[in-house]
């Protein structure tokens, strides 16, 4: 009789060492092998609202996991359940359960880049939003001008934020709000304006007007050697109590009246008075027709040491700089009255140079 009953204690025991086993068999191969070998790539989804269980039943719908019950024991064991982050993740049919794990927990959401170049408007910016596919140009407008939402990034009281959306590339996932888009853009251009204001020699000029001028220089012109020679024009009129006279502002003038940019300028709205058409006000206009960039900021803080009061385009993106009206006269004759200066000449050459 204890002949058999340690028998039995033996088979026991072995029968529990070889289920152990084999559940740990079981477990280890799991962890080690993907769906597949061939790489499918999957794009998963993680909401609000799921849950590790929901999680873990989507992914094996998905193909990405060959068993749900496993996956969530198995994030358990290694306490990442909790780690669990709301984001839109690539994935693949050929990852292996910690991988898929170490993706869904990271918060690395798939992201898409927003783009826009120096010097455009909040129309502009909020028409390329809407375009790239980001969300509304209504809503982003809304919040551009929303005094409440600017006084609290800008922490002072503007009509709007432009001038202070710095031309960048920015990440954007598909939970990324246009408010935190917004956000990003101006805590950006307050870190490079940090930067700049370290060369700044400028007395008796506020950072808003800095702004203001640099969105004027970024406007007139795309050639990087004459932002500072711009700039410098801009600084002798002022000195001397001249209008600025410079065409952006009408145009932008314009669009906050009506709310769409216009692309030609009549003559009848060089003597239309607007808040910023410098051909009828004195002085700079209350606040930026553009958002320039870093090096727009850099000119208008620092300007060449020139005489030169007046400009007019060589229909290449590149300028003529007088120092008399007489010396100016002689330029629009030359460059803008005579035809044959005009002929085949475009500010998009300017690019193809570049």
């Amino acid at each position: 009789m204890k002949k058999n009953f340690k028998l039995l204690l033996t088979a026991l025991a072995f029968l529990i060492l070889t289920m152990t086993g084999l559940a740990g068999f079981l477990a280890i191969r799991y962890v080690r092998t993907p769906v597949s070998q061939v790489a499918q790539p999957v794009i998963f989804e993680v909401t609000p609202s799921m849950s590790f269980k929901s999680v873990s039943s989507e992914l094996k719908k998905a193909g990405v996991i060959s068993n749900a019950q496993l996956f969530y024991l198995y994030a358990r064991l290694r306490g990442l359940r909790s780690m669990l982050r709301v984001g839109e993740y690539e994935l693949s049919t050929n990852m292996v359960p910690g991988q898929i794990l170490a993706v869904i927990t990271s918060g690395k959401s798939r992201t898409k880049p927003f783009v826009f170049p120096e010097g455009f408007n909040i129309f502009e910016v909020a028409e390329s939003f809407e375009k790239q596919g980001f969300g509304s140009k209504e809503e982003f407008l809304a919040l551009a001008t929303d005094k409440a939402f600017v006084k609290f990034l800008l922490g002072q009281e503007h009509e709007t934020l432009e001038g202070y959306l710095f031309p960048e590339t920015y990440l954007v996932t598909k939970f990324t709000t246009t408010k935190d888009v917004i956000t990003a853009m101006v805590r950006r251009f307050q870190t490079v304006y940090e930067e700049a204001s370290k060369q700044n020699p400028l007395k008796n000029w506020t950072p808003h007007q800095i702004v203001t001028l640099a969105s004027i220089v970024e406007k007139e012109t795309g050639a990087p050697q004459e932002r500072k020679v711009i700039s410098s024009v801009f600084h002798n009129r002022l000195k001397k109590s001249m209008k600025l006279q410079t065409d952006p502002t009408i145009l932008y003038g314009i669009a906050r009246q009506t709310g769409k940019l216009p692309k030609n300028i009549r003559k009848s709205d060089l003597l239309t008075p607007t808040k910023y058409n410098t051909y009828v006000i004195p002085g700079l206009p209350p606040g930026p027709i553009s958002n320039p960039g870093r090096e727009a900021i850099l000119a208008s803080m620092n300007p060449d040491n020139t005489e030169f009061l007046f400009f007019v385009s060589h229909n290449d993106g590149t300028h003529e700089f007088t120092k008399t009206y007489e010396d100016h006269n002689l330029a629009v004759r030359k460059f803008q009255i005579d035809p044959k200066a005009r002929a085949g000449k475009s500010w998009r050459d300017l690019k193809k140079s570049k």
